[in-house]
């Protein structure tokens, strides 16, 4: 799991939301997977932008996953506006991490 550690000091003072999908091989998953993700990654920007709550900042492919990076200043209220598209990713195992800079805090949801 990341943690505040784990991430650029760029991104440390801000709230993240942090997805995790478990893929169908343990390189890059098939072009079906990552197309979805490809699909949901952009709705969801979408989404956040028109709510004004952050940025999804991009993604990682590699070692049988993908990661989802988000960040704003409220990651509670990112996390809202992004949960339906998380939520109707196929790919399984899934979690988010939902950290908030203040207080240092995180926040598992399995998906």
């Amino acid at each position: 799991m990341d943690t505040f550690l784990d991430l650029p000091e760029s991104v440390a003072s801000e709230d993240a939301v942090i997805a995790r999908y478990r893929l169908s091989d343990d390189e890059y998953g098939s072009p079906a997977e990552r197309a979805v993700f490809f699909e949901a990654e952009r709705a969801m920007s979408a989404a956040v932008e028109e709510a004004g709550v952050g940025e999804v900042d991009g993604n990682e492919f590699g070692g049988g996953e993908v990661v989802l990076y988000a960040y704003g200043v409220d990651g509670e209220a990112l996390f809202k506006v992004m949960e339906p598209a998380l939520r109707a990713l196929p790919l399984r195992p899934a979690h988010v991490v939902v950290r908030q800079a203040r207080g240092d805090v995180e926040v598992r949801v399995d998906l």
